[in-house]
Parts: C-alpha cells; structure tokens; sequence
C-alpha cells in the first residue's frame, strides 16, 4: 500500500519560515520523480517544486528564490523549505510521487500565511 504522509503545515506571518516534510512508504522511493504542488481555494492544483531521482530541481517562478526541494533517499522523505512566506502561498499543500505515467497523492497539509 503506498502511503505519502506529509506535515510540517501550519499559520505563520508574512515574511516567515515554515518546512515540509513528505514521508513516502510502498513504493521504491528512489526511482521516483518527487514534487510538492499546492491549491488555494478557488483555485487549480499548481506545480511548486519537484526533484528527479538524480537530484536535479524545478521551481515555479512564483517560489524561485525562496523555496527548496530536497529528498533523503535513506529515509524516502522529500521536504520543501519555505522561506519568505507571502500570504499568496496560502494554499493545501500536496506531496507527489511520480514515476512515469503512475502518480500518487499525499492527503495534503495547509499553509495559512497571515498577520
């Protein structure tokens, strides 16, 4: 059964910090495309960040600069690093585990960026 647990959410004020963490379990995490993506109400689901087995990172234009992607394939966890939080990255916030045309979903973990 292939599980994907994230956490780390939560409320932070503008200009904050916060760190995603994504626990993977059932499948051979290493192999896998990871990713984080996030949906604001009203919204569509939209790409963050991802990162290739290999280590290699893509990040939407609206985070370069500010987050990072990384994984640990000891421990099947990718984490995302939020830093200068605006209250436009308010959103639920999912973990992705891709491998070809499979994909699979974490249940999601808000982020409320508010004073």
């Amino acid at each position: 059964q292939v599980q994907l647990v994230e956490s780390g959410g939560g409320l932070v004020q503008p200009g904050g910090s916060l760190r995603l963490s994504c626990a993977a379990s059932g499948i051979l995490f290493r192999i896998y495309v990871m990713g984080w993506y996030r949906q604001a109400p009203g919204k569509q689901r939209e790409l963050v960040a991802t990162i290739t087995r290999g280590g290699s990172t893509n990040y939407a234009d609206s985070v370069k600069g500010r987050f990072a992607i990384s994984r640990d394939n000891a421990k099947n966890t990718v984490d995302l690093q939020m830093n200068s939080l605006r209250p436009e990255d308010t959103a639920v916030y999912y973990c992705l585990a891709n491998w070809y045309e499979r994909d699979y979903w974490g249940q999601g973990t808000q982020v409320t960026v508010s004073s």
